[in-house]
């Protein structure tokens, strides 16, 4: 996949098969969108394209917005490399582009400057001013500029009927990782440098990571605690995470995210880690005494390792 990011015409002796969105977590449903995006195109013998932007588009319409992304725009690329197509065209939208229907983006940008030649929109997927038009004012744009425009079929899970990145965000928050994982189609991950903390669980034997998180933007599961994959130079270990205002050591109302990765002993202070979210275990809860939160540990530490056992 080769990454487009300018606003030059590249694509002259070009022609484009291309999908338009923001693709937040490239999960399931946009891989399925995507698919069926590369299948078209080799039908009709051009190449295939995926139309993204790299800020959320709420954003620049409204700067008290503050998206709670699934993957950040390398995580983005990162995948959308994965699914087979051949360009990823990187728009910088503002407050221009924000002004242009449903017509002029199709005709001034995907037609004319990137030689869009056939674009498949989602089922239910709006763009445009104000996103006021559906697929048939797109079809019909279409015919006039020279665009076909193709609509996909809404894809489903055998138990989910409905796929969004507002549904798995929503599945996150709530702390049902297992059901975010599935509809993502991977586990979900956050990356941290790792900084110096309290040092209370080295104290009683379960020494942790303080992670801050390296996009500000990146979206935090709910509070609990959880079974976790942890990437450390290139190797992965198993974990246990924690996040919330530790009750128990009387933290205050401050969050914190805390990792003990289990049989390590290095140094990974100001390093960048990355933790691969599998289960969630329990709710953080308040402990009378140290030793039953130890207690505990120990407890969490057998489940995660379990859970971990029998995860692929």
């Amino acid at each position: 996949m080769e990454i487009i990011s300018n606003t030059s015409s590249v694509f002259r002796n070009t022609e484009l098969v291309a999908t338009v969105g923001f693709f937040d977590g490239v999960h399931t449903g946009h891989r399925y969108l995507i698919e069926e995006l590369i299948k078209t195109a080799k039908t009709e013998n051009r190449l295939s394209a995926v139309v993204t932007f790299r800020a959320h588009p709420r954003k620049v319409l409204n700067n008290e917005f503050q998206p709670l992304l699934l993957t950040t725009f390398d995580e983005k690329t990162e995948q959308l490399a994965t699914t087979g197509i051949d360009y990823c065209i990187v728009l910088d939208f503002d407050l221009e582009m924000a002004k242009l229907g449903a017509f002029d983006f199709l005709n001034s940008v995907l037609y004319k400057q990137f030689n869009v030649r056939s674009l498949l929109v989602g089922h239910d997927h709006r763009f445009g001013r104000n996103r006021s038009e559906g697929f048939s004012e797109y079809h019909s744009y279409g015919v006039q500029i020279g665009i076909n425009v193709l609509q996909a079929k809404r894809f489903v899970l055998p138990d989910h009927s409905h796929i969004s990145s507002s549904d798995i965000r929503n599945a996150l928050k709530n702390g049902e990782v297992a059901r975010a994982n599935k509809l993502l189609g991977y586990p979900y991950q956050l990356k941290g440098v790792v900084s110096d903390g309290f040092k209370i669980g080295r104290k009683i034997g379960f020494p942790t990571a303080n992670i801050q998180p390296t996009d500000f933007e990146k979206l935090i599961p709910s509070t609990g605690v959880y079974a976790v994959k942890v990437m450390v130079d290139n190797k992965m270990y198993g974990g246990m995470l924690n996040i919330g205002v530790r009750p128990t050591l009387e933290n205050g109302t401050d969050r914190s995210i805390e990792v003990n990765i289990f049989d390590f002993e290095n140094d990974i202070y100001n390093r960048e880690i990355c933790v691969v979210f599998v289960a969630k275990i329990r709710d953080e809860v308040k402990f009378d005494s140290l030793e039953k939160l130890m207690l505990q540990l120990e407890f969490d530490k057998t489940t995660s390792q379990n859970i971990l056992q029998n995860h692929i």
